[in-house]
């Protein structure tokens, strides 16, 4: 059950991005991190995604993972996808260069592999890129996931709107009686209103039937340092600090020395969450054309991953 996974604090959870919607490419990543030991698996709540990552683990012949989906709220950053002004564009180049999931292409925004993280808005030296929010309606998108078969709903609340977030907190609680996860961070929040937040939220629910994914910077991996990680484990101290009857992950920022930190800081917790880091080590691999024909591919990535799959369970033990 996910709920052992979890009690044992060994938890490593690859995030293939909220806004992920490329189906091969999530196979890919769920088949190699399948491989490599990653037993939770957190994708976009889209079907064909879905579906995908269900046959990624049948073919790495792995029975004991655990699929979470993520939805969220307008303006949160994991819904946002960019936009390119073609009166301000200049075709420079940026953009493209900086993007890490290769959304961008001749100025051209492919939204199904677009996540949101802001990289390109920050280095348009044109201000031509601006970001829309298609967070996905619940009603329409969940009962057939649901029916589907899913182990958990994570649901990210990098926002202020209240009336929102507990309206369609309730939809979720009322429709799903697995494990729910909340995303939260410190972006437009205090750590008291966070905390406040957290405790409304898992009101009336049963002790340990809730995750909460400390975002220390959402989107910011991508080094393999202690700096780039130091949000994340803040963001878990103040929720670990709470003493609250849930589960805690970490993530936003995360790497291979993020449990390390953790244990150093003397942080309970019960995993982490690696999203834009771990897709980063393995992009020259999942983009080849002979991925799934060449073994020795394959072999190289399962290689290149296990090491940062075990740097949770290995430190934590």
């Amino acid at each position: 059950m996910l709920e052992d996974l979890l009690k044992s604090g060994r938890c490593f959870k690859l995030v293939c991005g909220a806004g992920n919607e490329e189906p091969e490419e999530v196979k890919r990543l769920v088949y190699v991190y399948a491989l490599a030991g990653c037993r939770f698996f957190d994708l976009s709540a889209n079907e064909d995604v879905i579906n995908s990552a269900k046959s990624a683990l049948n073919l790495a012949g792995v029975k004991d993972a655990y699929l979470c989906v993520s939805v969220g709220i307008k303006g949160d950053p994991h819904t946002n996808k960019a936009v390119i002004d073609y009166n301000k564009c200049v075709n420079c180049g940026s953009c493209e260069s900086v993007c890490p999931e290769k959304a961008i292409h001749y100025a051209k925004v492919k939204k199904t592999k677009c996540i949101g993280c802001e990289r390109c808005w920050k280095v348009c030296p044109r201000g031509a890129i601006s970001y829309i929010s298609e967070e996905k309606k619940l009603d329409e998108v969940l009962p057939s996931i649901i029916k589907n078969g899913i182990d958990c709903i994570e649901f990210h609340v990098v926002g202020q709107d209240e009336n929102e977030i507990f309206a369609k907190w309730h939809y979720i609680r009322q429709n799903f009686d697995g494990l729910l996860s909340i995303c939260v961070c410190r972006t437009k929040l205090s750590d008291e209103a966070m905390i406040d937040r957290i405790k409304r939220m898992i009101d009336g629910r049963k002790p340990y039937s809730t995750i909460i994914q400390a975002d220390g910077f959402p989107m910011s991996g991508g080094d393999d340092d202690f700096k780039s990680t130091l949000q994340a484990v803040a963001t878990a101290e103040i929720v670990d600090n709470a003493k609250l009857p849930v589960y805690l992950i970490l993530s936003g920022g995360t790497n291979s020395k993020t449990a390390e930190l953790a244990k150093i800081c003397q942080i309970t917790h019960n995993g982490v969450a690696v999203g834009s880091y771990a897709r980063k080590i393995v992009r020259k691999y999942i983009d080849r054309t002979d991925f799934w024909a060449s073994q020795s591919v394959i072999d190289n990535v399962v290689n290149t991953v296990k090491p940062l799959v075990e740097s949770v369970a290995y430190v934590i033990i």
